[in-house]
């Protein structure tokens, strides 16, 4: 305790209400630790099952997707190992639709903190993103069973691909959400705004439709922008990781590669910058407001 006082007491004065923003959450991951154990906590009190939500709602949204995508409208005639495909794509975009709007109502759910003590505000988001990556895990785990029963066999640079998926939807889900979580202390608007981009979201990127599609139904420069996309790209490393390495997609000898968009190499550079770019704007509307939270609320 001593050492953190003396380490507290050294840091530079700032204005009331500010700090240097995500840099200073290291410092403070114990009392980030408490926040994720609380909002899990709260979340699921009162609840029998507890945390086996997290598996059952995803096993009960595969298998409907499944009978309703595959069999019943027969778009696995066309896309094989499509409810491998489908999912793969829903995992992620549930996973940045959770952020979002955890992160957007984060700073009003804690309100009583924001105001009567000092710490850096961004951790209330930050906490909301390890609270969805937390429960992004059991819908992975169960895509994994899924895949595996369609004869999933990735390699290396396919488990790769869907890491750096994970890493693109965080780092564009905490961008948007930090702004937006600033913005819902001064105009609660923000928070229909959210689920209006929630509501777009699966369509913006290639969930029940493939990349080919686009491109075929628009000119080259507007599919150019959909390719930088973030939540786009991220879907496409997460075919790249669980649909194209499983039985019966890749044919003649072709390799995953062969399937991705054109030049998805430099799409992936691209939407990533593009994704820390908004991590980067996102802490600066922060951090700029951050100063009157307190006042606010």
């Amino acid at each position: 305790m001593a050492t953190n006082s003396v380490e507290l007491a050294d840091e530079p004065l700032r204005p009331p209400g500010h700090s240097i923003g995500l840099l200073a959450l290291p410092r403070w991951r114990f009392l980030l630790q408490l926040l994720v154990k609380k909002e899990l906590r709260v979340r699921y009190r009162g609840s029998a099952l507890g945390m086996l939500w997290s598996y059952v709602k995803p096993a009960v949204q595969l298998l409907v997707y499944y009978i309703a995508m595959g069999r019943f409208l027969r778009l696995g005639d066309s896309i094989p190992s499509y409810v491998v495909y489908l999912f793969s794509g829903m995992v992620m975009i549930n996973f940045f639709n959770e952020i979002l709007s955890n992160t957007t109502r984060s700073i009003i759910f804690n309100a009583p903190l924001v105001g009567k003590i000092y710490l850096p505000r961004e951790l209330f988001p930050v906490s909301s993103v390890w609270v969805a990556f937390v429960h992004v895990i059991p819908q992975i785990v169960v895509l994994i069973i899924g895949a595996l029963v369609f004869g999933w066999r990735p390699g290396i640079y396919s488990l790769l691909g869907g890491v750096l998926a994970l890493l693109i939807i965080c780092a564009f889900a905490l961008g948007i959400g930090l702004a937006f979580a600033a913005f819902n202390v001064f105009f609660r608007d923000a928070e229909n705004l959210i689920e209006l981009l929630m509501m777009v979201a699966i369509w913006l990127s290639p969930v029940f439709y493939q990349w080919h599609m686009v491109a075929d139904a628009f000119p080259p420069w507007l599919f150019t922008i959909y390719q930088l996309n973030p939540l786009a790209m991220a879907v496409e490393l997460s075919h790249y990781c669980f649909w194209m390495p499983t039985r019966g997609v890749l044919t003649d000898g072709a390799d995953a590669a062969s399937l991705m968009p054109p030049h998805w190499v430099l799409g992936v550079v691209l939407s990533s910058f593009f994704a820390l770019l908004t991590l980067g704007l996102g802490q600066l509307v922060f951090h700029r407001l951050e100063g009157k939270f307190a006042q606010e609320l």
